[in-house]
């Protein structure tokens, strides 16, 4: 459920939330209304109905459907403005031009949607294939604007087995970030290089692998694996950056957030695969 958000003076119902949820637009905040998504005093109103100094005002008020979703994806949360689910390794975040139908986003549009009229989603950021773990989407387009504007607020906390022990134990990873021609990142300066920075600490240490864990400043592509394995300790199972093992072991283990419509954070978790309690051998 959400938060409760109490009138301090008298106002229209839309008028209200405008000043309350900064960034919406009265367009969708009105569908929103006419939906049935917002409650005044535990009563769901559809109608732009003049609030009175004391009342409650609830957004969003509905729990999540179900805690299943289509095959080989967990939803590990649901509301009337995101969904996060927890994504397996080998599976596309969205569509590339050689695969449309089997990703996270056109699996969970044809789940929530009806026979012929998938719903609409909209990814908030993304994993590379390989990369398992939490995944976050919007149900509106406000929405995705909105978390994305503020994704320097959330905290991305990734687990990653690495090959040998990196020493010190902990540390942070300063160093800009560019690519190549043919999308490679690398590290190093460059006129068109971009900040990043990676904190990592080891939790773990067995048959020359290290499960770290790792914290970004920064969101850029590849950051991670090009990072890590810059450090002289490639993510373990990264081809393209280290070498190759079963399946790369990088987990985006949790996501903390301000809730776009509501004055919490929040925390999505996803638990890691089985692959991250094995050996080198997974």
């Amino acid at each position: 459920m959400s938060d409760d958000l109490r009138v301090e003076r008298a106002a229209r119902l839309v008028e209200f939330l405008r000043e309350t949820l900064p960034g919406w637009k009265r367009s969708t905040l009105e569908q929103r209304v006419k939906a049935g998504a917002v409650s005044v005093n535990g009563k769901v109103v559809r109608r732009n109905d003049l609030l009175a100094p004391g009342d409650v005002v609830e957004v969003g008020a509905r729990e999540a459907k179900s805690p299943s979703g289509p095959a080989g994806l967990t939803i590990l949360h649901e509301d009337e403005w995101l969904v996060a689910v927890n994504k397996p390794a080998g599976l596309l975040s969205v569509s590339t031009d050689s695969e449309r139908e089997r990703t996270a986003l056109a699996l969970l549009k044809e789940h929530f949607g009806r026979p012929g009229r998938p719903a609409r989603l909209w990814p908030v950021h993304r994993l590379d294939r390989e990369t398992s773990g939490v995944l976050l989407f919007a149900r509106d387009r406000d929405i995705q604007d909105i978390v994305q504007a503020r994704w320097n607020e959330a905290r991305k906390v990734y687990l990653a087995w690495v090959v040998g022990t990196p020493k010190p134990a902990a540390d942070t990873i300063d160093q800009p970030l560019w690519e190549d021609g043919s999308l490679f990142v690398r590290v190093g300066h460059r006129d068109d290089a971009r900040e990043a920075r990676t904190h990592y600490r080891t939790l773990e240490t067995r048959d020359d692998q290290s499960l770290l864990e790792v914290e970004l400043d920064t969101g850029r592509r590849h950051q991670i694996r090009a990072h890590l394995a810059w450090l002289g300790h490639p993510v373990v199972g990264d081809e393209r950056y280290g070498t190759r093992a079963r399946r790369m072991l990088l987990h985006a283990l949790r996501l903390e957030l301000p809730h776009p419509t509501q004055p919490t954070r929040l925390i999505l978790e996803a638990p890691p695969p089985r692959a991250f309690a094995l050996d080198a051998e997974t």
